[in-house]
């Protein structure tokens, strides 16, 4: 599987994307829900929704039809600011149901472009984890419902690293041998977060003091990375030419031999991709239709099985091949431990410190 980087949190440009659309202060757009009809004939109403390439099965508008009744075009987008940029450009987008980050979901809640989950035409929500109503983007499943959630640690070949990395420090200050042998991730919040969390910060902080001091934490590893690599680092571990890499769970390859993968003790990140349904939609009994259909255990079951990413739906996690979680051990750790992790949640026109960061860092020499 081909991670698209779907957690790529450029929020400078969704805070521009947002203004232009003549975004403000946060609004709450479960205000105004619209009126639905769940008797409706889904037979009249059609779907288009908007997801990254390779994150669901290919036949998946022909499995909504055979169950659902009503067509399904699926269109792909390779980061969320893709499909921010064409949710935000004004008029109707034509989407009826987007899959973003839950960042992202939180951004364009607060713009009011957002359909309030109804929860009545929802009755499989009942199959995610009680965790899953606690994320601090969207507490409760307001305007979201998560379709895939992990977080972020040090992927390294137990072979080939003499001592098991345990902290952020590992990644950070590394022991001669791993000199030009490591990878970081460059894009913003990731790049951020191991200083962060190793100056024992939020990974949300906008104090820009604290943002300096990481900054300085980040330049003086920089002669001892071999990459900033948000692509390919599973591939250089595989091959030895990395031994340590920055790396999401689910894209870290330890069903390789000798790779193993450990969130450092001072703490990580959670992120959740998600669904959201859109104000604009003229077919949002169709939409909660789907949502509801994505998460029947037996369908919402095909991500671990295919892409193996951990979903926060009970019930198809309780079905997943025991085969599969020995050979992937973070799919097998109990919500509880994921949510040691802090959420990402938007930080608007603040996030901007982290592009100037993240700038800075990458155009040092």
């Amino acid at each position: 599987m081909t991670r698209r980087v779907p957690l790529v949190v450029a929020s400078a440009f969704l805070a521009s994307a947002l203004t232009a659309c003549g975004g403000g202060a946060a609004t709450d757009s479960a205000g105004a829900p619209a009126t639905l009809d769940a008797k409706a004939d889904l037979s009249k109403q059609s779907l288009t929704i908007s997801i990254w390439d390779g994150y669901s099965p290919k036949d998946l508008p022909q499995r909504v039809k055979a169950k659902l009744g009503f067509d399904t075009k699926v269109a792909s987008h390779d980061t969320n600011e893709t499909i921010v940029a064409k949710l935000t450009a004004g008029g109707d987008s034509g989407i009826d149901v987007a899959f973003v980050s839950g960042q992202y979901a939180q951004a364009l809640n607060a713009q009011g472009l957002l359909e309030p989950i109804h929860r009545e035409l929802v009755p499989n929500l009942k199959n995610l984890y009680p965790e899953a109503s606690q994320l601090d983007y969207d507490k409760g499943n307001v305007f979201s419902v998560p379709y895939t959630w992990g977080t972020t640690g040090l992927c390294y070949r137990s072979d080939l690293v003499k001592t098991p990395p345990t902290s952020w420090n590992d990644l950070l200050s590394p022991a001669p041998e791993l000199k030009k042998k490591i990878t970081m991730m460059t894009t913003e919040r990731w790049l951020a977060l191991p200083a962060l969390k190793l100056l024992g910060a939020s990974v949300n902080t906008t104090d820009q003091a604290t943002l300096d001091k990481a900054k300085e934490l980040l330049l003086k590893v920089k002669p001892d990375l071999l990459a900033y690599d948000d692509t390919t680092f599973g591939d250089r571990l595989k091959s030895g030419e990395a031994v340590m890499v920055e790396a999401w769970d689910g894209w870290c390859p330890t069903s390789e031999k000798n790779v193993e993968f450990a969130v450092p003790k001072e703490g990580s990140d959670l992120w959740a991709d998600t669904m959201v349904i859109l104000k604009s939609s003229a077919n949002k009994e169709a939409a909660h239709a789907f949502v509801n259909y994505i998460l029947d255990p037996e369908v919402h079951g095909w991500v671990p099985a295919n892409i193996l990413y951990r979903i926060p739906n009970k019930a198809a996690m309780d079905k997943v091949d025991p085969a599969l979680l020995k050979s992937y051990p973070a799919l097998a750790e109990p919500p509880s431990e994921l949510l040691k992790g802090e959420s990402l949640i938007d930080l608007g026109e603040a996030s901007t410190a982290y592009t100037r960061l993240s700038t800075e860092v990458s155009a040092a020499q």
